[in-house]
């Protein structure tokens, strides 16, 4: 007797396996990290704890609960060479304070890869696998790449960010500007949120904000974090012209350059910021994100 028959003797269903829907999210976030040689342990430990803080900070854990569902979902990923990559977290969803310090809870337990050289291409194609191969649905699908060096491993980086953009995803950047010399004794690249802001960042609204140093990062990921949450998108400084004249201004259209510290001229507020908060529905009488005093 076939073994089909037998089942059905025995009044054992032969059922398709269940397919659960997608999680609708406001965002789908991959937190990937630089922890090449470039990256000694304490430096390592600074980034954890910035994104630790971030997640337990009221500011992050309110934009998230703005937004049109009220949920995001993260993944968060050490990344070396071309393959050498750890999953710190797998796919969380976060939707409150109890779910977001959880997610710091976890990232600050578990254990950090040490790896060798830097794979920003690697980084962006493990980010875009994590994207395409989750269980949420989200809105707007976004990387978020941080690092102290420039891609000297696996494919040019900037072949990897086209291809990833062509999917619909928007990469965002951390460049860290590290005065240490690397292992090798050599300095570490002149001009790195140039190379981030034009061969890393990419797609819709992309940016990157600029940590002037790996103490200045925990600043530099709170902002950048509540940016990316709200579906904000920075403006650089304005230049005195530009101020007097009111207009504000992108770098290569949708990508911008932030340098944290750095003070507008005039107004002494984000004007690009306020737009997209009225073109969003926030403004007076709303919701606005609300970002740490620098």
């Amino acid at each position: 007797m076939k073994p089909w028959i037998i089942l059905i003797a025995l009044g054992i269903a032969i059922t398709e396996p269940v397919r659960v829907a997608p999680i609708a999210v406001d965002l789908e976030l991959v937190l990937a990290v630089d922890v090449s040689r470039s990256v000694d342990a304490e430096e390592a430990a600074l980034q954890r704890t910035g994104y630790v803080e971030a997640f337990r900070h009221p500011s992050v854990i309110d934009a998230i609960s703005h937004g049109r569902l009220g949920r995001i979902a993260v993944a968060y990923f050490e990344w070396g060479a071309y393959g050498d990559t750890n999953l710190v977290i797998d796919w969380t969803l976060i939707k409150d304070k109890v779910s977001s310090n959880k997610f710091a809870d976890l990232l600050r337990k578990n254990p950090r890869l040490v790896a060798s050289r830097t794979s920003i291409s690697g980084a962006m194609d493990m980010s875009a696998a994590l994207l395409d191969s989750n269980n949420f649905n989200g809105k707007r699908r976004v990387i978020d790449i941080s690092g102290d060096g420039a891609n000297n491993s696996g494919d040019l980086v900037d072949q990897a960010r086209d291809r990833t953009i062509a999917k619909g995803i928007t990469i965002n950047g951390l460049p860290i500007l590290n005065q240490r010399e690397g292992p090798s004794g050599q300095p570490q690249i002149a001009g790195l949120d140039l190379y981030y802001r034009d061969r890393v960042i990419g797609g819709p609204g992309a940016f990157h904000i600029v940590a002037r140093n790996f103490k200045d990062f925990s600043r530099a990921v709170l902002r950048k974090l509540i940016l990316e949450i709200a579906g904000i998108m920075p403006t650089p400084p304005l230049s005195r012209d530009q101020a007097r004249s009111g207009r504000w201004h992108g770098l290569g259209g949708n990508s911008l350059l932030i340098r944290v510290g750095e003070k507008p001229m005039a107004p002494p507020c984000h004007i690009g910021e306020q737009r997209w908060r009225q073109r969003r529905g926030y403004g007076p009488g709303g919701w606005m994100p609300q970002f740490p005093q620098q």
